[in-house]
């Protein structure tokens, strides 16, 4: 593979394009020798020891023999990031709740915190405000610097600006979310839709990792999807896109948050699995992931009790499918609580019913790797992409 720009291009823009090349390598797929270095970015050695020497004294990176030695002669040395040479701050805000995380390069947790959103405390502004006194905090415990903020938000998201245009399952509209949170914690933030951000998540990090085209869906009180399209995320014009839960699959149904009737989510989501476990509409999370995993031993009993849930999964996965085509759909949130022998089911019927996964050979369904985090991450992966540019 290639990473010089175009031709014509600078000496100072070259060295800066493959030194993010680089960076982002290591940030991504972690330590690496400067052998490997050069094979995977098409560099020669001497400019990759440049690039590595320039990194290391800066203390972005460190050089180290590996614990692990295999054949004789001298090792060559691994190429690690430095956790705290970049850090940023990611958010997960959710309907239930908000998470935050100081990221470092390489994708390291360093530190986290999360809470409830109880009445008045789900309110912006509140949010708003215990989101910047949760940062003091954490930041000051584990003093370090923070580069860049990342938002993931359950809603249709401005992402020039960070307007939150509609969040309907947090009640909230028009809200210049990006802008009280760039003010009330001094630094850049960059917002994202939250299931956009779980499939940036899954691509980089855990389930989707080498696929070109997945399709990332999950299930909170709402229905989300992201899309990553020829290895890149699919954010749509101006940011909005990935509100696949508002697709109507049944007209006349259920009414929906979003002001429609027998949208997606009204059928799959958080309390549509409350009504297939003759659960109370509005149960703890617990209670819902607790009662699907005691199904999984019961194969029988599972697709019997959860045979219309599972259809409507599994009939808007092939209009997903028939869509957008992708070689693999990632079960997000709720989804991977699901049974196995149900995800293996929804595979088949999908394979089976859509076009487009016949002739691509067979979509695959699995379920996510990275559980609860996966829009955390994310949200740090959004806040490093112009971080990595810059260092």
């Amino acid at each position: 593979m290639t990473t010089s720009p175009t031709a014509g291009a600078r000496p100072d823009e070259v060295r800066r394009h493959n030194r993010t090349a680089l960076l982002r390598r290591l940030h991504i797929d972690g330590p690496c020798t400067r052998a490997a270095l050069t094979t995977e970015l098409g560099l020669n050695r001497s400019t990759i020891k440049a690039l590595v020497d320039g990194l290391a004294e800066a203390g972005v990176v460190e050089e180290r023999v590996p614990l692990q030695r295999s054949g004789a002669g001298r090792p060559s040395l691994l190429v690690l990031p430095q956790p705290h040479a970049a850090v940023v701050l990611a958010i997960d805000i959710r309907v239930e709740g908000v998470a935050i995380a100081l990221v470092g390069l390489g994708g390291q947790i360093l530190g986290r915190n999360s809470w409830n959103l109880y009445g008045r405390a789900s309110q912006p502004d509140e949010v708003v405000a215990h989101i910047v006194d949760s940062t003091r905090w954490l930041v000051g415990e584990l003093s370090v610097e923070t580069a860049a903020v990342g938002v993931s938000v359950p809603g249709v998201v401005r992402g020039s600006d960070g307007l939150v245009h509609e969040a309907p399952n947090l009640h909230w509209t028009d809200i210049p979310l990006g802008e009280w949170l760039s003010t009330g914690l001094g630094m850049p933030v960059r917002l994202g839709n939250d299931a956009e951000l779980g499939a940036l998540a899954e691509h980089v990090r855990g389930a989707a990792r080498g696929a070109s085209d997945a399709v990332y869906v999950s299930a909170d009180v709402g229905v989300g999807g992201g899309v990553i399209s020829n290895g890149s995320p699919m954010r749509g014009t101006s940011g909005y896109f990935g509100e696949i839960g508002h697709m109507v699959v049944k007209p006349g149904g259920r009414p929906c948050y979003c002001g429609s009737h027998g949208c997606w989510e009204t059928e799959i989501g958080e309390a549509a699995m409350c009504r297939a476990l003759e659960l109370p509409e509005g149960s703890p999370r617990g209670a819902i992931v607790a009662a699907l995993k005691e199904l999984s031993a019961h194969s029988s009993l599972a697709r019997e009790q959860l045979a219309e849930l599972v259809d409507w999964l599994a009939l808007g996965l092939v209009n997903v499918v028939n869509m957008l085509g992708p070689e693999l759909v990632v079960l997000g949130d709720l989804f991977t609580s699901l049974p196995a022998a149900l995800i293996a089911d929804v595979g088949r019927e999908v394979r089976t019913r859509s076009l487009v996964s016949r002739a691509v050979g067979g979509t695959r369904i699995v379920p996510s790797v990275l559980g609860g985090d996966a829009k955390l991450i994310g949200a740090a992966e959004l806040a490093f992409e112009p971080v990595l540019g810059k260092m």
